[in-house]
């Protein structure tokens, strides 16, 4: 409503309170343009990166952003830079082509081997061999399985047959392997069903998405053990990443989808040689409250490092001290970098490089045990940190209190104790960047399959999208992973108390152990 003359205090201590609240208010709006601008038009970076005058479309009169151009596109500044680091290099193959790749050879003789001057037999004197990579394509094809029965020819009785393979599908019209490929073509390369349809008819079957839809139901109901080992696995680990994303559902009744959730449990303890190996896990939930989360991890104790949502704080609260949170240090950062974007603060342009010189020196101990980590942590990291405590306190009592900035500083201060853990555990991780990795490929997969069709297809997602970016984790072939996994356990080769020997990392090892034998 606008203000009118009337209206105006004439008090002047009024008069300036009411001018400090506009100012503030205004501030507000101008950041709140800025932050639009930026999510429909910017680039979808944590990066310092400019915002471009001409591409933002929006433009209100009445509101002057003084946006500028800062002169990097990324959050280290010239400045800030380590002189004389040389850049890394390309990954590019320009040796030999792997060589545990089968080779398949062609020869090309010359048209003849008589010598031209005498007619003699020419003789191989060398050969010149060149490699290029090939591929063939996927293949359909029918397997055909015989089992021939023998009778005795001199009684009636003796027919001998052998037993009836156990199938992944009974009475199904799919292998194993095609079962596998199709799970994998979805979870692991994002392909949705009605593409995989498209593809397969562009080679002569025509099958309904319904149909792929239930071989992978029932791939994940045969995996369901498995994925539930791998989950308590997990939160078996005393230090546990967990993170959550939505997910829509399709709701027939209302014609609609609604918002459920995927949480993301996770272990890696690679950064500094522990024994947990990297592991993802997905659950379904239908919400993101306290008591989903609670329900999940009940009975776990240990460190869970998380980002600032409430549900995580009202959980260790809960837990009476069993829980002890590890909060994200990006997240802290992301608030000053958005400011940064939007306002050109140069005291969030300060913090971030303070940030960026704790990153620094967590780059160079990566890898070294606990211990050495630790160390190098209190020698270097911690007086940075303090300094930062510092120059965040005392900034607060110039700034208006609903400004952006204060909104970051207060994140950051409000969270510290969470934030610093890394300085008193060297197990911990400076921000949970392990387990937001493992959400981007749900993140993929939603944006190409929109939603899940019901919440059994959901759990369905969870179950193998777990198994499939574990194997990936491990750098495995996901499609021979899971087709030998399934193999296994549908026919009964692999027992339910052998189900740990399936589990991604344990996979991987057996087979590295096999191919040292076999050499």
């Amino acid at each position: 409503m606008a203000i009118r003359p009337e209206a105006l205090p004439t008090d002047a201590a009024a008069l300036a309170e009411m001018v400090l609240a506009l100012d503030a208010e205004n501030e507000k709006l101008r950041v709140a343009m800025q932050t639009l601008k930026e999510m429909i038009f910017g680039k979808r970076s944590e990066r310092l990166a400019a915002i471009v005058a001409e591409q933002l479309a929006l433009e209100l009169d009445d509101l002057a952003t003084g946006v500028t151009s800062p002169a990097p596109a990324n959050d280290d500044l010239p400045a800030t830079k380590p002189a004389g680091k040389p850049r890394k290099k390309a990954r590019r193959n320009i040796g030999a082509l792997p060589k545990h790749l089968p080779r398949c050879e062609q020869v090309l003789e010359p048209d003849t081997t008589a010598c031209p001057c005498c007619q003699g037999l020419l003789h191989r004197i060398g050969e010149d061999v060149s490699e290029v990579l090939d591929v063939i394509p996927a293949i359909l094809r029918v397997l055909r399985t015989i089992r021939p029965k023998y009778a005795c020819r001199g009684c009636t009785d003796g027919v001998v047959q052998a037993k009836v393979l156990p199938r992944l599908i009974d009475s199904g019209m799919a292998s194993t392997a095609l079962v596998a490929h199709v799970v994998i073509s979805k979870f692991a390369w994002y392909l949705p069903l009605y593409r995989q349809v498209q593809i397969l008819a562009g080679q002569g079957l025509h099958l309904d998405r319904a149909t792929l839809a239930g071989w992978v139901k029932r791939a994940a109901w045969w995996l369901k053990s498995l994925y539930e080992l791998q989950l308590r696995t997990i939160q078996a680990s005393p230090r546990l990443f967990c993170d959550e994303t939505p997910m829509p559902v399709l709701d027939p009744g209302r014609h609609r989808t609604r918002i459920c959730q995927f949480w993301a449990h996770a272990m890696d303890d690679r950064p500094w040689g522990g024994p947990s190996p990297p592991a993802v896990a997905y659950v379904f939930a239908d919400g993101r409250g306290t008591e989903e989360i609670a329900g999940q991890l009940a009975g776990f104790s240990g460190i869970l490092q998380v980002d600032g949502y409430a549900a995580y704080k009202a959980l260790a609260r809960g837990q009476g001290g069993a829980i002890q949170l590890a909060f994200c240090l990006a997240h802290a950062r992301r608030k000053f970098v958005e400011v940064y974007k939007t306002m050109q603060s140069p005291f969030a342009h300060e913090v971030i490089e303070r940030l960026q010189a704790v990153y620094a020196i967590e780059a160079e101990i990566r890898g070294l045990s606990a211990e050495q980590r630790l160390a190098a942590r209190r020698t270097r990291s911690a007086p940075l940190m303090e300094v930062l405590k510092a120059r965040l306190t005392s900034m607060l009592d110039h700034l208006f209190s609903q400004s952006k900035l204060v909104e970051a500083i207060n994140y950051t201060l409000n969270h510290w104790d969470g934030l610093t853990l890394f300085l008193r555990d060297g197990r911990v991780e400076v921000d949970s960047n392990t387990v937001e990795r493992s959400m981007r490929p749900i993140a993929m997969g939603r944006r190409n399959s929109l939603f899940s069709g019901s919440e059994g297809g959901a759990e369905s997602w969870a179950i193998l999208a777990s198994l499939v970016n574990t194997a990936k984790l491990h750098e495995l072939d996901p499609q021979a992973y899971l087709a030998d996994v399934l193999e296994r356990i549908v026919s009964g080769q692999t027992k339910s108390h052998q189900l740990h020997e399936l589990l991604p990392w344990n996979w991987k090892a057996t087979r590295e152990l096999s191919a040292r034998v076999a050499a």
